[in-house]
């Protein structure tokens, strides 16, 4: 069985992994503000714009951004909290050697199916993303291109009209440009060690491999930013046009029982009693509701998703574990958090005496300031299971701001 058999074995679901080429210096736009993919259009570096809308892709796996040698620091920038998901290559001299050189960064990864796509073309839209990967097949590459409305003229030696070129099943290609993942290599691979360097894109290196490449509708907004006046155009596209903030809440409830014990913790702080919480982590009621509130605002499940009771690595576990994994998830979907809100409910113990190592263990939990948390507690008034002493009960709210959505 072949290499590339074997990977495809040991990963029958496939997955998408991500080639973004960032690796040029785009001299055509002008290098006053540095290279075109960190120059800024609407506040942001325009590759933060590219990054956001695969990163927040639901099939999209590994990320793997080529860059110069001299762009790190600018990458850091522009990425923000997205750098923790990006693999990060220095390409090569060219944009075909940049792509395969991202391509063997995905190798031991090995996606199903891979995209690769330009890091100035920031106006991608998901519904573009879908098509593409849907035309993948397993030796089939997919192409977004628009058909040419433009008539064409070629030109002589002497700058005169040569003759005028049909545009009949013309098209102008986009990208991302969609492949099976090891085909993909292998042509790379192969056009490397023959030393064919002059393939403009990977729908050509394709073609010059045998691999069928289908058309698929491309979008007229998926611009790539070349000249000075393109960057200047997308900044008064994205600086002139009313961003709607997209703030979502989340809420979460959990309730525990008391068992024999000398302390409870709550928030993250062990407070002693006579009594403990009975739970299969540390039962942390006021942890458990707020890492369903942070999930709520992604749609990424409920706690028992990520962290199942049946399963016995969480047995004792901090349930801080697992309010720093939702708050990775929320970042991860370019979500900035910014409040959270806990209200435990119970008769005993006191909570007002810990209300600010709780909020200090928040606040490191989840990144932000301690004036962006809320920790309150109330009684049942001795009304029902709390109002006896059986258990304690939590409330908790998140508020999370994503990318904004810019309207058509």
């Amino acid at each position: 069985m072949s290499e590339a058999s074997e990977k495809q074995a040991a990963d029958p679901s496939g997955g998408i992994g991500v080639v973004i080429v960032a690796a040029g210096r785009g001299a055509r736009a002008g290098q006053a503000d540095g290279p075109k993919q960190y120059q800024r259009i609407g506040g942001r570096a325009v590759i933060a714009h590219t990054l956001d809308i695969f990163l927040s892709h639901p099939m999209i796996g590994p990320v793997v951004v080529a860059i110069h040698a001299d762009d790190a620091e600018l990458l850091q920038r522009a990425a923000g909290a997205h750098g923790e998901r990006l693999i990060t290559v220095i390409g090569g001299p060219s944009r075909q050697a940049s792509v395969r050189l991202g391509l063997l960064a995905l190798k031991d990864q090995a996606p199903g199916k891979v995209l690769v796509h330009d890091a100035v073309r920031p106006f991608v839209d998901a519904g573009l993303i879908d098509r593409t990967i849907e035309a993948i097949g397993e030796r089939q590459g997919a192409l977004p291109a628009l058909p040419v409305a433009d008539t064409l003229k070629r030109e002589s030696a002497t700058g005169m009209i040569d003759e005028t070129v049909s545009r009949a099943g013309l098209h102008a290609a986009q990208t991302p440009q969609g492949f099976p993942f090891w085909p993909l290599l292998a042509a790379h691979e192969k056009a490397h060690h023959l030393g064919k360097a002059d393939f403009t894109d990977d729908a050509a290196i394709a073609e010059w491999a045998h691999i069928p490449v289908k058309i698929v509708p491309g979008s007229p907004d998926n611009v790539k930013l070349t000249w000075a006046r393109d960057i200047a155009l997308a900044d008064q596209r994205l600086s002139s046009a009313q961003r709607f903030p997209d703030i979502r809440t989340g809420n979460g409830y959990d309730v525990h029982a008391f068992e024999p014990g000398d302390h409870v913790t709550l928030c993250g702080v062990a407070i002693p009693y006579e009594r403990k919480l009975s739970g299969h982590s540390d039962a942390d009621v006021g942890l458990h509701a707020l890492t369903d509130a942070l999930l709520a605002t992604c749609g990424a499940g409920d706690i028992g998703t990520h962290f199942p009771p049946s399963d016995p690595q969480w047995k004792g576990a901090a349930s801080k574990i697992f309010v720093e994994h939702a708050a990775k998830l929320v970042r991860e979907r370019g979500g900035r958090i910014a409040n959270a809100d806990i209200t435990l409910i119970c008769e005993a113990p006191r909570v007002g005496p810990h209300r600010a190592a709780m909020t200090e263990a928040l606040s490191a939990m989840l990144g932000i300031a301690p004036e962006r948390i809320s920790i309150k507690a109330t009684t049942n008034e001795k009304l029902g299971f709390v109002g006896r002493g059986e258990g304690i009960a939590a409330i908790a709210t998140a508020s999370v701001v994503y990318p904004g959505e810019v309207p058509a």
